[in-house]
């Protein structure tokens, strides 16, 4: 019997690992232990890239030539799991001579270790096409290393404002789709403490934040609904999902939004009056400028 390719099929006791996914770079991301064993703890995280990779699969294909030549930032990229391994099982498959047309993936990352790090694996890996930023999701919008516009904005867990950055990010750069799966939404609940919800704190509703508990779950969920909302006002069709089973992650909701180009004036108006129902219109001049913009 002929051996597999070195580095290209799943060890046969580990059925969930995807056909062609490149065994060293499991090792490298510590999914997989030196001698190829799998962990429960890493099983889980492996379950979870991999339920993404298949929404951003789907979206990457229905782009123009069924995505060879896409661009996709991942903010928050950490140790850029997600990036590889959608760089592996789909980027990698096109490497035609030239190379701007094969597509790019560009991590976003603060942790300057990090971000040396993924650099240092991509040149091993010949993943020359993966690119590396060491600075916020915030400051990269204006950054010259990123291309005018970006096919594939994603998001995976990046932590509280972050993901607002992530979506002013995708907005700037006219992205076709934005994949948000967002963490530790804090910013509301601040706001909520800090104003007591304004024209709800004298009524029966105002019970929803009395306890620092509801109010950080609340306020958890406020944030979300406003950022589908915003999401639809600028002209996005939004799907709202779970990432994985709870018994994985807590934080598992999943943003999907693909770029119509029809902005939504009832989706502006009802998050509008959210704001000012819960006293967080300062937040037009912040997080949703784009409503602050188009009055």
């Amino acid at each position: 019997m002929t051996p597999s390719p070195k580095n290209s099929h799943p060890p046969q006791n580990h059925p969930e690992i995807r056909p062609n996914q490149s065994i060293e770079l499991l090792k490298e991301l510590h999914i997989l232990t030196r001698d190829g064993k799998l962990n429960q703890d890493s099983r889980r995280k492996l379950k979870q890239v991999y339920h993404l990779y298949q929404f951003i699969e789907k979206l990457l294909k229905e782009l123009p030539h069924g995505g060879t030549g896409a661009t996709l930032a991942d903010h928050g990229a950490g140790k850029s799991y997600l990036g590889f391994i959608v760089y592996d099982l789909f980027f990698k498959a096109f490497n035609t001579f030239n190379k701007e047309n094969n597509g790019h993936i560009y991590g976003i990352e603060t942790r300057t270790e990090l971000v040396e790090k993924s650099r240092q694996l991509a040149a091993r890996l010949g993943f020359e096409r993966m690119h590396f930023l060491n600075v916020s999701v915030a400051e990269s919008a204006q950054s010259n290393e990123l291309p005018a516009q970006i096919d594939v904005v994603t998001a995976l867990h990046a932590c509280d404002t972050a993901t607002d950055d992530a979506i002013a990010f995708g907005l700037q750069k006219q992205a076709r789709y934005m994949v948000l799966v967002p963490c530790c939404q804090a910013e509301i609940a601040r706001c909520l403490n800090a104003n007591k919800a304004l024209a709800l704190r004298r009524t029966p509703l105002a019970e929803l934040w009395r306890h620092p508990l509801h109010t950080r779950e609340l306020g958890s969920q406020i944030t979300n609904v406003m950022r589908c909302l915003y999401l639809e006002a600028c002209g996005y069709q939004v799907t709202v999902t779970e990432l994985v089973g709870w018994e994985h992650s807590m934080k598992n909701e999943l943003i999907i939004a693909k770029r119509t180009d029809k902005p939504n004036h009832a989706a502006a108006t009802r998050l509008r009056e959210l704001l000012e129902q819960f006293g967080l219109t300062a937040l037009l001049e912040t997080r949703f400028t784009w409503l602050a913009s188009h009055a």
